[in-house]
């Protein structure tokens, strides 16, 4: 037998080839590895649980990425696989890289990073919009768009440089021996470079999302204004596959996805250039994952062998950026600000994410954990989860889609931020009731937040993977450096004594 060998791993039931001895493969440049190997199994873990969220990611996986759900989304989404690639990395460290490195060879030469990146092997009518309505290598060819590769020409939100560090994190030797950051680094450093200089439609510093798929909360009432302004495209222009697979009550209305097309198709018709659109929005989630982001790529920059300084630097700068310019103290919460115009007064989940940041001044934080807890999220009494957007707005509905479901990724977020802030006890509640709710909605989606009602596609992968990152951190964890072990996500901050 070579250097692998069948083994069973212990808590999951599942046989895999484990690596027992010698170094792992190497890559060169540009080449993946690809494996679906389970590193390592730590023995000591809700058995039942992780078991059934390591199923869903092993029965997502394609080989050399992981779809959201097999039906709805049976492409690989770039915010997706960053949250997939974090909870892989307690499965096997090699296919968390390897869900990155794929990722990232469909990186477009301008630095942007799609959102979708299409499997050509799906039927074109599995998924609308499908290449054909993109055409990434002939509408993007200005923008450096890939040629041998089919992608989406817009972004979604930059989780890709913590979740790289956070995987590397795992495993370190591996990480070290396939000069994983070394391959990657440059591409995220353009990434960032990209949202920063070609992104800051406002010029206030902050980066603005062009087409509400950017920001990922695909049909918030954050967008309602300024969507108002777009004629939406014919219905017989487009069929929406999605209603194949989801409740048309669950999902965006034909209104919505009008305008959705016709946003796309315009941006497309441009040649996918910035800055001349109908659409443009500073947005407070996808504007701290970028700050988050931006600290992760200082730990990786000193884990090559540079001064990470000037990106912590950057990151604080982008932090008051964004006290300045989007966060209400009347209100006590960030909101998203139109470029063609003001803050739109909508009280979505967005506004509560900055609550990751390290250098959040201590009086915003406080007020957002008061937010949080208030009556328009209502953790913690009305609330099981947090919603999506404001019980108490006007267009909130508990099972559309992002106008008032619960969603498992932010609500992860909030709990490291909740953790990063001191608010430990509060935190070990969230993290409760994320893991029951996570099992008992099996993986779904998304959820109606007071009764935790599974909405959506069930099975969902980011599901999976922040419950496996939950149960890898027991309650009461600190906010270590996450230098060794991963733990403490966000706490990013430069520290003394830790610049080389």
């Amino acid at each position: 037998m070579d250097r692998t060998t069948q083994l069973t791993a212990r808590r999951t039931g599942i046989t895999t080839p484990v690596r027992t001895s010698g170094p792992p493969p190497a890559a060169g440049p540009g080449e993946i590895v690809s494996s679906a190997t389970v590193v390592y199994d730590p023995a000591d873990l809700s058995g039942s649980l992780h078991l059934r969220a390591a199923r869903v990611l092993n029965g997502n996986w394609t080989g050399a990425s992981t779809v959201p759900s097999r039906g709805l989304y049976p492409h690989q989404w770039s915010w997706d696989s960053a949250f997939i690639a974090i909870g892989l990395r307690h499965l096997s460290p090699l296919r968390a890289q390897t869900e990155l490195e794929t990722l990232l060879t469909a990186q477009w030469a301008d630095g942007r990073i799609p959102h979708i990146v299409f499997n050509p092997s799906v039927p074109l009518d599995a998924y609308f919009p499908s290449p054909d309505f993109w055409r990434s290598s002939t509408a993007g060819r200005a923008a450096g768009a890939p040629r041998t590769v089919q992608t989406s020409g817009i972004v979604q939100p930059p989780v890709h440089a913590l979740a790289a560090w956070l995987v590397h994190c795992a495993d370190p030797g591996l990480s070290r021996a396939r000069g994983f950051l070394p391959r990657v680094y440059p591409r995220l450093a353009a990434w960032h470079r990209y949202l920063l200089h070609r992104r800051d439609l406002g010029g206030g510093g902050l980066a603005s999302v062009v087409h509400p798929w950017e920001q990922g909360m695909d049909n918030s009432p954050c967008w309602d204004a300024p969507l108002s302004r777009v004629t939406p495209a014919a219905p017989r222009s487009f069929r929406r596959a999605d209603l194949d697979h989801g409740a048309a009550e669950d999902r965006p209305t034909d209104l919505d996805y009008g305008r959705y097309v016709r946003l796309a198709a315009d941006y497309r018709d441009r040649g996918y250039a910035d800055g001349v659109g109908e659409f443009a929005v500073e947005d407070p989630a996808f504007n701290a994952l970028l700050i988050a982001s931006e600290h992760a790529l200082a730990r990786i920059a000193r884990e090559l062998g540079a001064t990470g300084t000037a990106r912590h630097t950057r990151a604080e700068r982008l932090t008051g950026a964004l006290v300045e310019r989007l966060w209400d103290p009347a209100r006590s919460m960030f909101f998203c600000r139109d470029v063609h115009g003001e803050l739109i007064p909508e009280r979505g989940v967005a506004g509560l994410v900055p609550l990751i940041l390290p250098a959040l001044p201590r009086e915003v934080a406080a007020a957002l954990v008061r937010t949080v807890h208030g009556p328009h999220f209502g953790l913690g009494s009305a609330a099981r989860l947090v919603p999506s957007y404001d019980l108490t707005g006007e267009a909130f509905d508990p099972h559309r889609y992002w106008r008032g479901p619960a969603w498992f990724n932010t609500n992860w977020l909030l709990e490291r931020g909740l953790r990063l802030h001191g608010e430990h006890g509060r935190a070990d509640t969230l993290r409760t009731a994320l893991l029951d709710t996570a099992g008992e909605s099996g993986f779904a989606e998304y959820v109606d937040p007071y009764t935790g009602e599974g909405c959506g596609a069930l099975g969902f992968s980011w599901t999976a993977a922040v419950t496996l990152d939950l149960l890898h951190e027991p309650p009461g964890h600190g906010v270590a450096d996450v230098s060794s072990t991963g733990s403490g996500t966000f706490d990013m901050g430069d520290k003394g004594g830790d610049r080389r």
